[in-house]
């Protein structure tokens, strides 16, 4: 089974910053191409951006795009979402999820909920005025 976790979520006054870590372990097509996703009450799950196996490419939602930056350190199965300049709208349960499709994988695709088999259980960020 793989396994998902996260941490680092938390309160974080608005305009300031945050990071997400995502850890991965057990039976998996490890390095996985990775996304973000984040989902708050009454609203469908938002892309917020994947990274490629090798963290050479990323993509990111537009809503994000220019504050938020994905990257990943494969010899700690880790994936970090940072988070800078945010505000009222970035709170929200953010999760991690790993895909078991190989290759380059095009952003319709890294945007697609179904795409990715295994996801983290969610930790809430919540930003303060």
């Amino acid at each position: 089974q793989v396994q998902l976790v996260e941490s680092g979520g938390g309160l974080v006054q608005a305009g300031g910053s945050l990071r997400l870590s995502c850890r991965a372990s057990g039976r998996t097509l490890s390095p996985n191409n990775m996304g973000w996703f984040r989902q708050a009450p009454g609203k469908e799950r938002e892309f917020v951006g994947g990274i490629s196996r090798d963290g050479s490419s990323t993509n990111y939602g537009d809503s994000v795009k220019g504050r938020f930056t994905i990257s990943r350190d494969n010899a700690k199965n880790t994936v970090y979402l940072q988070m800078n300049n945010r505000t009222a709208q970035d709170t929200s349960v953010y999760y991690c999820a790993a895909a078991t499709l190989l290759g380059h994988l095009t952003i319709e695709v890294l945007a697609s909920v179904p795409t990715y088999a295994y996801w983290a259980p969610g930790t809430q960020v919540t930003v303060s005025s």
